[in-house]
Order: C-alpha cells, then structure tokens, then sequence
C-alpha cells in the first residue's frame, strides 16, 4: 500500500489532464468563440498600446520657404517617409530617419537656396572682363547677405541690393555706396529698433566704405523699417544702455525672490525694482583760490628793494680802477646811525651809512598765490537711485476648525522682510532709495484641493479620453468575463466533493462515471478492503487505504480496458453535472 501512494499521481498534473481532455471534448463552436476572444482581447490592448504611444519625430527642417516646403513633402511621399508639418515652416520625421532624409534630399538638391553666395565665384570662366568679375563679386556679397539676414528668427526672406560707384581719381568725384534690403517676415512677427539697427551695421560693415545711414530697409508691405532705428538713435536711446538697466533691475528681483522664496515658497513672492542709472559722461575742470596766508608760510614769488641816501651823504667817487674797487677802511669817527637803523648796517652797494647820511628803503615782495586746478571724469552708468516694491501673499494656515484659510503676516514678519530686502538690496539712505513691502492675498489664493476635487478637475477636463478608455474597458471585460471566462470555466470545472469528506467517500457519493469508475475498480478490491476492516485501525486510515487501493485498482483497468476507461471519461464529461 505504501508504494501504491508513493506512485500516485500529483494533483496539480490530474487537473490539467482533466482540463485538457475536457478541451478536447469541447464543440469545435466554442473553441473557434474562445480563440476569436482571446484574439479580440490581444488586439484591444495592442491598440490600445499603439495609440497611447507619441512617436518620437525630429525636426528636418526648418524656417523653409512654401516652395521649398512643398518640394520635400513631395519627395516624403515619394519615399514613404511620414513627416509632420508644424509652424514656421518646421517639417519633423521619425527620428531614426532623419539622417538617411537629409543625405537623400541633398542628392536631389533639396531644399534650394534663395540665391547664390560666393560660390559663384568658384567657376569663373577663363578671359572673363572685369566687369564681369566685379558684377559677380557683387551678386556674390549681396546673396552672402541676404543668407546672413535670413538667419534672423522673425525674418522669412531677404534680398540685398548694393550699388557701388565707380571709383574715381578725384576726390571731389567720390560717391559713396548704398544698400536697400527688402525683408520678408514671417506672419505675425515684426523687428524691434536693435534689430533693425542690427541689420544696418551688418551691411554697412560688409561693405567697404559704406555708412549705416546709407543703408534702406523695407518689409514687404512697404515700410520704411530703418527711420525707426534713426528715430532712437535721434532720441538717444541705445539698445546696450537699455539692456543693462534691464539686467541690474532682473539681478535685483532674483536676488529679493531667492532670498523671501525659501521662507514663503515658490510663487508667494513678487519683487519689481526700477533703476536710475545715468549714462552721461561728465567731465569736470575746477579752479580753486584759497585766501592769502601769512608771510611766513607762503612762498615768495619776487622781492623788490630800492634804497635811497639822503643829501649830506656822500656817494663814493674816483676814477676807476684798483683803489677805487678796494673796501672802503674802518671808519675814524662814530657814524650816526638814521633811526630805527641797526649798528652794521650798510646799503646795498656796501658802503656804510655816514653820520649825516639819510637812508630811503622800499621794499617790495610778491608772494606766490594759493591755486588748486583739479580734472574729475564721472564714469558712465553710475546708479544713481533704486526703488523696489515686494508683495508677500498670505500664509495658508490652519484655524480652529482645521481649515486651511489664508492669514495675514504680523507687524513683525513684514518688518524682518522689510529688513531682509533693504540688506539685499544695499538700500543707501542718501542715495534716496526707497522700499515699499507689502502682504496681500494672491488672485486665486485658496487653500489646497482634496483629493475629490482633484478627481472632479481631471474627469471634467479629459472627459473625452475617459469615455473612449471605459468603453474599450467594457468591450474588453465583457470579452473576458462575458466569453472567455465561461468557457475556460466548463474546460477546468473541478470534480464536485464537500470539503469535509475523504476522497473516497466523495468517489462514491458522486454517482457519476467517476464514481462508476470507482466502483468498478472497488469490486476488484473487495477483498484487500475486507482485510482491512478486520484490523482494528482508524476509521481514517481505513478510508485512505480504500480509497487508495480503489485507485490502483482504477489504474490496472484503464491499463486493461482502455475503451472501456475512455467511454467513462466522455460520459463524464458530457454529463450536465
């Protein structure tokens, strides 16, 4: 008995041969219904799959002219290539493709250039004039150009036109060169003053000798688009100058909204400053006189002094020569000195002061006078003043209920922001900067949204996507659990037994061609059964042997009889039970 169970089947391989001979018996109705179900099911989800899917396309081209245009898309289709058109001229294909395109549209010569460039120069015919040669080279500037102009965002096409005279030996004969450029925007888009000044400097600079103010520009209406720019340069307005107040006022509002972001969150800050700068360039001579110190001090610029003796003096005479150059002696009588003279003074020509003699002296002394010349050059774009004004939205704070309502700031956090800002800003006082922070609601300031309104918002905005998702839902369910799901439930419907009941006894309540097979196979083992019954052994174990002894004895028959054993099986499973 023991190796009887050691050789029984598994349960798992007895049902999957149950199901696959049930399959086998099905009505070859049902089976074509359940492999046309499961088919339809493959395909829903397939094509779900693939209409799900975005393809991945990769521009080709861009910024072409209709010509152009239809000329690719026609060779597209000559190739079944798939393409997609966008605006602006933008032609997208698969992007795995757009290489292989490329290489075989160039091969056609696609897509043409609006005019020729240099490499008209590049097949000069031998013994050509020089007319010739100087037409072409100026076809050859004007088409490089036009090229050049084309690259501009807002800008379809372009035509240059360049005239040049002819050079002349004279001075006074000279003639300088003029451009016109004709421009082709694209629909909606127009060219701001730098632009514009852009494409004045570009042409004159290409040219030799050629002046800005001798360069036209017109759009394709007709508009004179080069008066705007000499309408700026007239007000004094440059674009740079403008650009860089632009910047120093965007630095400031990062540097405000990064600094109150972390604190508040993303989108509760808004921070606009205007900047004062002044671009003039100032340059300043001044001349200072201080008043006149004392002598001491001062330098002495020139001196004057004129001395004169008085009647009973006696000038020293003689004839010229040796005895008269010679110092005069040591004086033989007191000498009598004019009041306020010291003892020893002499005059200018050295002789001393006789006792009757008179001395007249002026003195004159120029001093030099105090003159302090100073050059100051201001540098340009000097700022001169700042005003910033900051808006704080309200906190989203919870209240006695539990509801997220906004809430205003104290006087406290507006003042650390107020604090905050001016530290950012360097606000300078004398500078006459002002600052204006302000807390106010946002538009559309609400608390956050629950997960319902979530759901409310996503199913009204995608309405139409959600319908086509449930009704191939349906049409998939219902192929599931409408076609499907019956007939792989007749293939592996299971034998029917309670679940407190042995296998035995179930074989043998069952009353079906199971049970009959059963029987057949227990009349054979009456007698090993009857062995059994006599020991004294548990009701369960004597159930098990049974019901193992009628299975072995199920085996040998259907060795013996297998016609016998099939007509059970095809009884069984036609059975409506």
């Amino acid at each position: 008995m023991a190796d009887l169970a050691d050789n029984a089947t598994p349960p798992w391989r007895t049902r999957v041969n149950e199901a696959s001979d049930r399959f086998k018996a099905l009505p070859n109705n049902k089976k074509i219904l359940l492999f046309a179900a499961l088919a339809a099911v493959f395909s829903v989800i397939v094509g779900l799959l693939i209409l799900n899917r975005t393809p991945d396309y990769k521009v080709l081209f861009a910024n072409l002219a209709d010509r152009d245009g239809g000329q690719i898309t026609a060779a597209l289709q000559q190739m079944n290539v798939p393409y997609q058109i966008g605006a602006g001229g933008v032609i997208s294909v698969p992007s795995d493709k757009v290489y292989d395109v490329r290489l075989k549209l160039a091969a056609q010569g696609l897509p043409k250039a609006g005019g020729v460039g240099f490499e008209l120069m590049d097949n000069q015919k031998f013994g050509i004039s020089q007319f010739a040669e100087q037409v072409n080279y100026q076809r050859a500037i004007e088409g490089e150009l036009a090229r050049t102009i084309e690259a501009i965002g807002a800008v379809e096409s372009a035509r240059v036109h360049i005239a040049i005279p002819k050079q002349s030996v004279f001075v006074r004969d000279q003639q300088q060169p003029t451009a016109s450029v004709m421009l082709n925007l694209y629909p909606g888009r127009v060219l701001d003053g730098g632009q514009i000044s852009g494409i004045l400097h570009l042409v004159s600079s290409s040219v030799p000798n050629l002046s800005a103010r001798n360069v036209t520009v017109v759009d394709q209406d007709g508009n004179l688009l080069s008066s705007q720019s000499d309408v700026n340069n007239a007000a004094g307005l440059d674009q740079r100058q403008l650009g860089y107040v632009h910047q120093i006022e965007s630095d400031f509002v990062k540097r405000i909204e990064g600094i109150l972001e972390p604190i508040f969150g993303k989108g509760n800050v808004r921070a606009q400053v205007t900047a004062n700068v002044d671009f003039s360039e100032v340059e300043q001579t001044s001349e200072t006189f201080r008043p006149n110190s004392t002598p001491n001090p001062s330098a002495t610029r020139s001196q004057q002094i004129v001395e004169k003796l008085g009647s009973g003096s006696s000038l020293p005479g003689g004839v010229p020569g040796a005895l008269s150059n010679q110092p005069p002696s040591a004086a033989s009588a007191p000498i009598t000195l004019p009041p306020g003279a010291a003892p020893g003074t002499a005059t200018l020509s050295g002789q001393p002061l006789g006792q009757n003699g008179a001395l007249e002296r002026q003195l004159i002394t120029n001093y030099e006078v105090d003159k302090t010349i100073q050059h100051t050059k201001l540098p340009k774009g000097v700022l001169k003043r700042l005003s910033a004004a900051v808006v704080v939205n309200y906190r989203l704070m919870p209240d006695r209920n539990g509801e997220v309502k906004p809430t205003p700031l104290t006087a406290q956090e507006i003042q650390q922001i107020n604090n905050l800002v001016r530290e950012t800003m360097g606000y300078n006082t004398e500078r006459g900067d002002t600052l204006n922070v302000v807390n106010a609601a946002f538009a559309g300031n609400a608390p956050p949204a629950t997960l319902q309104e979530k759901v409310v918002d996503y199913v009204s905005s995608n309405a139409t996507d959600l319908v086509k998702y449930v009704l191939l839902a349906i049409a998939v369910l219902y192929l599931l659990f409408g076609v499907v799901r019956p007939i792989v439930r007749d293939v592996l419907k299971p034998a029917k037994s309670d679940k407190g009941q042995q296998p035995g006894a179930a074989g043998e309540e069952a009353g079906g061609a199971p049970g009959r097979l059963l029987a057949v196979a227990g009349e054979e083992g009456e007698a090993g059964a009857a062995a059994v019954e006599e020991a004294n052994l548990d009701p369960r174990e004597l159930q098990r042997r049974q019901y193992m002894s009628n299975l072995e004895a199920a085996r040998e028959l259907v060795k013996a009889d297998p016609r016998m054993a099939a007509q059970i099986i095809k009884e069984w499973i036609s059975s409506d039970e």
